[in-house]
């Protein structure tokens, strides 16, 4: 019979604010690879044919869920393919093909305010630097890495969502509240190339198992290195 190697001491709240950076990048990386193997297909949840496609998707998303976006999408590009011809969009219809993704009058300015402006200055394609991105209605931060990550490729920063928010309090990476300074935290912590697939991982775990209430600790391949942990 073998004898089992003692599970390492999990770790206290009080150790995670002490604990170095070195240390603290360590414990990622151990941390993004039991979640690779966890969540092998780790990707962008939204469905997208193009970086236009995406583009609206994230915007639709706030506020929202995947599922219920990618539920009105279709239609929705049915109807409007192309920048322009969400520039010309008669607002009642527009509206009414979005209402269900919610804040629908304001997600309808943003979207018919981003094919006027993708149509005026950038020959109908969307730009891929954080820069041009961030100048279009309705574009935040976060919709901008979601956009340059995984329709082009481009590791300019990390997703914070309120599932990436809430995963890095609990596992002791930041302490911070505002997604900005979580970003700013995470990226000194995560390789560059990992920074897309890093918010997957953390989306679908806190999708899956680290809820915002009662998560499933004892499931959760985390359990040692996490200091939130209650089991």
């Amino acid at each position: 019979m073998t004898s089992r190697s003692p599970a390492p001491p999990r770790l206290t709240p009080a150790l995670a604010r002490r604990e170095s950076k070195r240390k603290k990048r360590l414990r990622t990386e151990s941390i993004a690879e039991r979640l690779r193997q966890e969540y092998p297909e780790a990707r962008c949840a939204l469905q997208h044919e193009n970086p236009f496609q995406l583009l609206v998707a994230t915007i639709l998303s706030a506020q929202c869920t995947d599922k219920r976006v990618n539920l009105v999408t279709p239609a929705l590009f049915q109807r409007y393919p192309k920048p322009s011809a969400f520039a010309a969009a008669e607002v009642p219809e527009l509206e009414e093909l979005i209402r269900s993704t919610g804040f629908f009058r304001n997600k309808t300015r943003a979207l018919k305010g981003l094919g006027q402006a993708l149509v005026a200055e950038h020959d109908s394609k969307v730009p891929n630097s954080m820069e041009e991105l961030r100048a279009l209605p309705g574009v935040g931060r976060k919709t901008a890495n979601v956009v340059l990550g995984n329709a082009f490729g481009i590791d300019e920063g990390i997703v914070v969502d309120t599932h990436v928010q809430r995963l890095s309090g609990r596992l002791g990476l930041s302490q911070h509240q505002n997604p900005e300074k979580i970003e700013r935290d995470l990226m000194e912590l995560v390789p560059r190339d990992d920074w897309t697939l890093w918010a997957h991982l953390l989306i679908l775990h806190g999708r899956n198992v680290c809820r915002a209430r009662r998560p499933l600790c004892d499931q959760c391949v985390l359990l040692d290195l996490c200091p939130a942990a209650t089991v």
